[in-house]
């Protein structure tokens, strides 16, 4: 069966176990080894610093008259939850997952930030198995084939409150974990924005990158939507 995904997403693993990696869930760690270390939470991280390095360098040279502003706004379009969870649902991911108990009774394999995860897991396991060649060859089939030039949806909140705060001098932010609470399969993470050591603004998502999202869009509407 995980000769179908092999050939879904276009990429044939010589060591089968990172692919395997890439679709374990934290719940399903858990639950069989008592080990989150064992779940693609690694791989996710990696894979998203991949895919963002990866669509960068290719809107920078497909689109070289388009500002920086709108370059990050489109990355954001392609690497986002719903998109990347577009990605997994063509490719037939979920019931290739690896879940925890309470994870498949709640729905798991349909849910977004879960397939969003593992396409980014994925990648990160074909970099360490075959480089970056293997890494760009699935992105370039499953990502840049849809680039959203002119229908732009995603704001990167993060960036957009940096360049804000950067046109005064010595301005710092800082992003801080409050609180991780609830199970595997329903986890969520509070954050808060600090600007100079104060808090600007909190935010509350199933993932820290999507917490932070949610904090400096707090923090944007608090300093500069009077």
């Amino acid at each position: 069966m995980i000769k179908d995904l092999e050939a879904a997403i276009g990429y044939q693993f010589k060591n089968i176990t990172l692919l395997q990696r890439a679709l374990t869930h934290s719940s399903y760690a858990n639950e069989r080894w008592h080990d989150s270390l064992k779940s693609n939470e690694r791989l996710e991280f990696l894979g998203d610093a991949i895919l963002g390095m990866v669509v960068a360098e290719y809107l920078y040279r497909q689109f070289p008259h388009r500002p920086e502003g709108e370059l990050t706004r489109m990355r954001a379009d392609m690497v986002c939850e719903r998109a990347l969870a577009a990605v997994a649902n063509r490719v037939e991911l979920g019931k290739h997952l690896l879940l925890g108990n309470g994870e498949e009774q709640s729905g798991g394999r349909a849910r977004g930030s879960i397939l969003a995860d593992a396409v980014e897991s994925i990648i990160a396991a074909s970099f360490l198995d075959g480089g970056m060649d293997a890494a760009q060859s699935i992105i370039r089939q499953h990502i840049l084939c849809n680039v959203p030039v002119d229908r732009l949806q995603n704001a990167d909140y993060k960036t957009a409150l940096q360049e804000r705060v950067q046109q005064k001098k010595n301005q710092e932010l800082s992003y801080q974990l409050l609180s991780e609470i609830g199970p595997d399969h329903d986890k969520q993470f509070c954050v808060a924005v600090l600007l100079n050591g104060v808090v600007v603004g909190e935010g509350v998502g199933s993932s820290k990158k999507r917490a932070e999202q949610n904090a400096a869009r707090a923090a944007m509407e608090k300093l500069f939507s009077k």
